[in-house]
């Protein structure tokens, strides 16, 4: 610190130095030649240069003889220009983020004076060679340039607070390395002293343990191939062996199963009591019920069956005679019992000996369903349409015809919905063959 006062009273002094030049010039362009010696009396007779402040505009001693307003106008101009350059000088200090401290450099005396430049540039040099013996101590610790702040400036407190920070910052990453490796299930002794050192030599660190671990895992990936490879050369021997057990086992179990269909064939009555002990369905008793009051009503030779179909959700189903078809749909509409006055379905199916008409309806009375079929020929099927029953079967049964050909007697529009009335076959039969080959 006491360096650095010597260098700021020598500034001043230099500074006043030139001012008492330039106002003894001054005094001697006004005076003719004689006035420059008076004008330098002051000084041999040892009176005090007045010094000022930095920050102050300097006026010259009115014992220099030059006029006033002159020597004042030019000291507040080269005042205004010193603080106009050391507030540049700090603007470009603080944006570079180096200390106030590094102000020397900027604060030179005005070029009237010679020895004032020199000293400014020696202080530049001493400056310029400090950095440098400071970055080469960096570098030989291994630290990274951009830690070069202020701080190494400024007073020995200073520097131990950074370097306790710095030893914390490191115990911290230290710790969190550890706690990361142990999570990961690696080895302590992993720690090695590169990770205290710049974070390049982290990232290197870091390249080279994961270029270790892809090489240990081709390495296992490898050894494991070569064994499964040694496994499939040492079975290789047994392939044949292996597959000719396995067809000797294939062809005693078919054996054995066509043995055990014999034996079935010959139990049929057996087989048929598991059946009967299967248990009944829900709607089991809703089935009953259509059927009795059909037999009461309508006779006995109506039906000519009724199940419980178990692939369609249990629905009971009544099988219709070709010639009661119409009557029976028509009673299980009317009648108080049984209402069914909802027709959900209707579809026609090919079962290439015969065709069958599919009828679903729902009783919205009593909650309930049931469906109706019918066979018809299949040379030439037809079968009385349900429109007068139920409006809802005009489409369906146009359906039917246009893809299976069944004509529907006292259908009121029945024509084909899907396909030209110049079309030739019936897609949906199982004999279909395109007329176009191209369609």
């Amino acid at each position: 610190m006491s360096g650095e006062k010597d260098l700021e009273q020598l500034k001043k002094e230099a500074v006043a130095k030139a001012k008492a030049a330039a106002a003894a010039k001054r005094a001697a362009k006004a005076a003719g030649t004689a006035e420059p010696k008076q004008a330098e009396e002051p000084k041999q007779e040892g009176k005090p240069v007045e010094l000022v402040k930095a920050d102050e505009p300097v006026v010259p001693p009115a014992e220099a003889g030059a006029p006033v307003n002159d020597a004042d106008d030019l000291a507040k101009k080269k005042a205004a220009a010193v603080a106009k350059a050391k507030a540049a000088a700090a603007a470009k200090r603080k944006a570079m983020g180096e200390a106030p401290a590094e102000e020397a450099p900027a604060e030179t005396a005005p070029d009237a004076d010679g020895g004032a430049d020199d000293l400014a540039k020696k202080k530049a040099a001493a400056v310029a060679k400090a950095k440098a013996a400071a970055a080469a101590k960096r570098k030989a610790m291994g630290e990274a340039p951009a830690e070069e702040t202020a701080s190494e400036a400024a007073s020995g407190g200073d520097a131990d607070d950074l370097a306790k920070k710095k030893a914390a910052a490191v115990a911290k990453a230290k710790a969190a390395a550890a706690a990361k490796r142990k999570a990961m299930g690696e080895a302590p002794a992993e720690e090695t002293a590169s990770e205290a050192a710049s974070g390049g030599d982290a990232d290197d660190l870091a390249k080279k343990k994961a270029a270790a671990v892809a090489k240990a895992k081709a390495a296992a990936a490898a050894k494991a191939k070569a064994k499964a490879a040694g496994a499939a050369d040492a079975a290789g021997g047994d392939d044949e062996k292996a597959k000719a057990i396995a067809a000797a086992k294939a062809k005693a179990k078919a054996a054995a199963a066509a043995k055990a269909k014999a034996a079935a064939g010959g139990k049929a009555g057996s087989a048929d009591a598991p059946a009967a002990e299967a248990k009944p369905s829900a709607n089991q008793p809703y089935l009953d019920k259509y059927v009795k009051v059909i037999e009461e009503n309508l006779g006995s030779d109506v039906l000519e069956d009724s199940y419980i179909n178990k692939l369609s959700k249990d629905v009971p189903t009544l099988v219709a005679k070709r010639d009661t078809y119409f009557k029976l749909a028509q009673f299980l509409k009317y009648n108080e019992l049984l209402g069914f006055d909802y027709l959900s379905e209707l579809h026609g199916t090919d079962f290439e000996t015969y065709m069958e008409v599919y009828v679903h309806f729902y009783s919205y009375k009593n909650r309930q369903s049931v469906a109706l079929k019918v066979r018809i020929d299949r040379g030439e099927p037809t079968i009385e349409s349900l429109v007068p029953l139920w409006a809802g079967a005009e489409w369906p049964e146009c359906e039917a015809y246009d893809l299976l050909g069944i004509k529907f007697t006292g259908h009121p529009d029945l024509r084909r919905i899907f396909l030209g009335e110049d079309w030739v076959g019936y897609p949906l039969r199982k004999d279909y063959e395109p007329y176009d080959v191209e369609v």
